[in-house]
């Protein structure tokens, strides 16, 4: 069962998905259904002897097409509707072992080609308002199969944290006639201490205002909102700066390092979103190779975020790390 439930104190959608209890959770290594299906062993999710790279829907999704029926019966205060839209697994590699970190700027560059056809295929269709595209990696993270993968979340509406960098830039705009995510790029640049790593296209930081120790935020430095605005050189750029900020990640510490991983795009509801600019955002629990930065009381309850931390001292050891393997 799926079905969304309005939140009337934070004018927010609750997705309630209830068959999701039942999804695969820590499977040992040898029954790992993200796995190509091998000879004589059990069926997987992948019916083939290899791939480059392969989308699927979520065998446990939270949205669905065409959506079930709510389960209760809304009213104007509990207001109650069709979870509909669709959830993908997108399986970067075969190999079991391994980390998005390992694989070649040339097989990240096909991923990225990837997530630019499923963006534009999802977001074709009628019931799409959003298409959200997504990774989770490690255990502290709450990640159930290890094999390396990301997620895809086409939604009926236009997420909440979205909706609210949506609602900055176009107040932004309105008030310099300048893109807000542009003119953070170019203040990033100018003051320099926060820079990660840097190309012809893309700008990696610990923006000024991180929310986590270790948070960076990869922007296009030319003016765009969504994948499909890359040129091929854009592409690849992404791929390289992809590759090089993972590789740093884990050569911190000298363990594969856990985060999350988001893209925010414009909407795919066919509204001007010529104000708003294209970005990816890394949310890493670590605060030190030992400690985790849990989000408490303060974070969780009252929406405020602590960073035990500045961002330019963080900035300052990602930069320090080695970006290669």
């Amino acid at each position: 069962m799926s079905e969304l439930r309005w939140h009337p104190v934070l004018e927010e959608w609750v997705v309630t998905a209830t068959d999701r209890q039942e999804r695969t959770y820590k499977p040992p290594d040898d029954y790992c259904p993200l796995c190509v299906t091998k000879p004589g062993g059990f069926p997987t999710e992948v019916p083939a002897a290899n791939y480059e790279i392969v989308a699927f829907e979520n065998k446990f999704p939270s949205f669905k097409l065409p959506p079930p029926e709510p389960e209760v019966t809304g009213d104007p205060l509990f207001r109650v509707a069709p979870a509909a839209g669709l959830c993908e697994v997108v399986l970067y590699s075969p190999e079991h072992n391994g980390t998005l970190a390992d694989e070649s700027i040339e097989q990240i560059e096909r991923l990225v080609r990837v997530w630019r056809d499923r963006f534009e295929s999802l977001g074709a269709r009628p019931e799409i308002n959003y298409v959200f595209i997504f990774e989770n990696k490690g255990d502290v993270i709450g990640v159930t199969l290890a094999h390396p993968h990301g997620q895809i979340y086409a939604f009926p509406f236009v997420p909440p944290i979205v909706d609210r960098e949506l609602r900055a830039s176009c107040s932004h705009f309105a008030r310099h006639a300048r893109c807000l995510f542009c003119d953070i790029v170019s203040q990033e640049q100018t003051d320099g201490r926060r820079i990660v790593c840097a190309n012809d296209s893309f700008l990696a930081v610990v923006p000024f205002y991180a929310r986590y120790p270790y948070e960076v935020h990869i922007f296009a430095t030319r003016h765009l909102q969504a994948l499909t605005d890359l040129t091929r050189l854009e592409e690849r750029a992404l791929a390289e700066i992809l590759k090089t900020v993972l590789v740093k990640y884990d050569n911190l510490f000298g363990f594969s390092f856990p985060y999350i991983m988001v893209m925010h795009q414009r909407p795919t509801d066919d509204k001007d979103y010529g104000y708003y600019h294209f970005h990816i955002e890394f949310y890493p629990p670590h605060r030190t190779a030992t400690k985790i930065k849990y989000l408490a009381g303060c974070e969780s309850g009252a929406g405020t975020y602590v960073n035990d931390t500045l961002a330019e001292e963080r900035a300052s050891e990602l930069r320090a790390a080695k970006g290669e393997k």
